[in-house]
């Protein structure tokens, strides 16, 4: 039976590079598992960096689970536990940036597909100009060349005009590119109501259902409302 499901099994995989943005991973993280989803995590070394600056958190490649479970139930605000999450990570497989041998490097690996949350200029040129230089990039491509779902979740601004090249090459290549560019108009009164729209919409470009924001029903004044 263990042999089954570990044969039925196609994650998505989550590719979280060193731009400004961690929550965004989190709540796109929580929001996959939340919807029954497996997941495989790839954390690149800058985003380690961008981590620690901005939850204080060291992510430890032998300690994977207990400080991903530590950034998971952090807030927006910075605030730890206020998520639930104890109970969640069972069907999260962590692969090292550095394996280039990973099961995700090749296509021949059941994945649903890839997030790139939040994705750094320099992973959005490494993924166009096809560098693999590490697993990150490297998943990136597969995806691509296996004409599965890639959602790149660009946080920079302003964007220069190599940047915005990249972004065209990656969208005629068949990615979703999409700016983490927060929306009122779904009534934010905090912080994590900003991160989870965002996050929201990359699940949305995902096809996976969630519950992460209040969705747009033609209704003019919504986003005032307080309910």
């Amino acid at each position: 039976m263990e042999s089954q499901e570990k044969k039925s099994r196609r994650p998505w995989v989550v590719g979280v590079s060193g731009a400004s943005g961690t929550p965004y991973a989190a709540s796109v993280l929580r929001g996959l598992l939340a919807a029954g989803e497996s997941v495989d995590l790839v954390v690149s070394r800058a985003s380690r960096l961008t981590l620690l600056d901005e939850t204080g958190i060291s992510f430890r490649d032998a300690h994977w689970r207990e400080d991903l479970a530590a950034w998971l139930a952090r807030g927006a605000d910075g605030k730890p536990d206020t998520f639930d999450v104890a109970d969640s990570l069972d069907d999260v497989r962590y692969w090292a940036a550095g394996d280039l041998a990973a099961g995700p490097s090749s296509g021949s690996y059941p994945a649903k597909g890839m997030l790139v949350v939040p994705a750094s200029t320099a992973a959005v040129a490494g993924v166009a100009l096809g560098l693999s230089k590490d697993l990150l990039q490297r998943v990136a491509s597969v995806t691509l060349k296996e004409r599965r779902p890639l959602v790149v979740a660009v946080r920079e601004t302003p964007l220069n005009g190599q940047t915005l090249k990249h972004m065209v090459t990656l969208d005629e290549a068949g990615a979703v590119v999409l700016p983490a560019s927060p929306a009122f108009y779904a009534g934010a009164t905090h912080i994590q109501d900003l991160v989870d729209f965002v996050a929201g919409r990359v699940l949305d470009a995902a096809g996976v259902p969630h519950e992460l924001y209040r969705r747009w029903e033609g209704d003019l004044g919504g986003g005032s409302r307080s309910d």
